[in-house]
């Protein structure tokens, strides 16, 4: 029940210039509330009336007020602090991820703390061992590789913990994500659909990426097409490497409209770099070659031609998450349990198109 009888006296003065120390009891006189219902506000802001939050904020804003979150989370055994760790802050996909983690998070009065592991495990178990110092109330991760110290750690730490992007038959605790080696074979599947027999893959060493490639070959083996010509690149994935790939690929090999050239990439940002490159040379695509990314990034629907692509929405995996992590937190009884899989999608724009020679199969 909300609190928020007025109260009796106001601070007098400049309500942002107290003359001493401000406490919680100037901000509850200024709102004319109750010193319960600021507390309340503080640690549960979603346990206080619209109006009412509103009156105590604008308090807090005047005042000056600056809550002692360890005192409180002391005495409440929370620090209303949620930490996540994403391999990178540059990949637009883990950026929605992040935005949506906070914004839901931020909405019941939790604070976020970004770690970044580089992709690098140990790494992420160094961080791990820092963001655990701060007595996180819950951790969310990206992926599920990580080092076997890691995993015992987190098992055993009484923190809840949410996996993301990722699919896993022994999650840590709660996971969120989707199936990378059924989004590769399904680009190898639609791909021989369209009648495409002559390969070649781009990717980054990154493990999640690999693994949609190493079952995207995987699939084109059992099919009889291979072997494919790969480059791996270390790093972060840039337009670079998909030009200098393409030009690689293209050493020694003919492209044409009766046997074009299928560049698989394992990120829309590659795939760019690839369309560049085809661009420059004079390659017409998809005729003499076919481009297909993974992302679905801001710019994939507007490159030219437009870009064929795996989507994965970025911003419902972390709002899934967020939501996981706060159902547990508000008792085991009501926290979700095990895996949620939101899926993903073939986009198919203008880098790809149905092979000339190629017969439509039946659905």
């Amino acid at each position: 029940m909300d609190i928020d009888t007025p109260m009796a006296d106001t601070p007098t003065g400049t309500p942002g210039k107290p003359s001493g120390a401000v406490t919680l009891s100037d901000v509850a006189r200024l709102a004319a509330v109750a010193p319960m219902t600021v507390s309340r506000y503080l640690n549960n802001p979603e346990a206080v009336k619209a109006a009412t939050r509103l009156r105590v904020q604008r308090a807090i804003e005047q005042t000056g007020y600056v809550h002692n979150r360890l005192a409180g989370a002391l005495r409440s055994n929370r620090t209303r602090l949620v930490a996540v760790v994403l391999p990178m802050v540059t990949n637009p996909l883990f950026s929605d991820t992040f935005q949506a983690i906070s914004t839901r998070l931020s909405q019941s009065g939790y604070q976020v703390l970004l770690g970044v592991s580089g992709h690098q495990r140990e790494q992420e178990q160094e961080l791990l061992e820092v963001i655990l110092s701060r007595r996180p109330d819950g951790i969310i991760l990206t992926g599920t590789l990580h080092t076997p110290a890691c995993r015992n750690r987190l098992r055993v730490c009484g923190v809840p913990v949410v996996e993301t992007w990722d699919l896993s038959a022994e999650p840590i605790d709660m996971l969120v994500g989707f199936s990378h080696e059924q989004a590769g074979r399904a680009v190898a599947r639609r791909l021989l659909e369209l009648g495409y027999r002559q390969f070649g893959l781009l990717a980054v060493d990154d493990p999640r990426g690999l693994r949609r490639a190493d079952s995207f070959l995987a699939a084109l083996a059992e099919q009889g097409v291979g072997p494919v010509p790969r480059l791996i690149y270390p790093g972060v994935p840039s337009l670079a490497q998909g030009r200098e790939g393409l030009s690689a690929l293209l050493e020694g090999v003919q492209v044409g409209a009766a046997q074009p050239l299928a560049v698989v990439c394992t990120s829309d940002t590659i795939a760019h770099g690839v369309l560049t490159e085809a661009a420059a040379r004079g390659i017409r695509v998809p005729e003499q070659l076919a481009v297909m990314g993974f992302g679905d990034m801001n710019f994939a629907a507007h490159t030219f031609p437009s870009l064929s692509t795996v989507k994965v929405d970025g911003s419902l995996i972390g709002d899934t998450a967020a939501q996981m992590l706060l159902a547990r937190l508000k008792g085991p009884q009501q926290g979700q349990q095990g895996v949620q899989d939101v899926g993903f999608e073939l986009i198919e724009r203008d880098s790809t198109a149905r092979v000339a020679t190629a017969t439509p199969t039946d659905d």
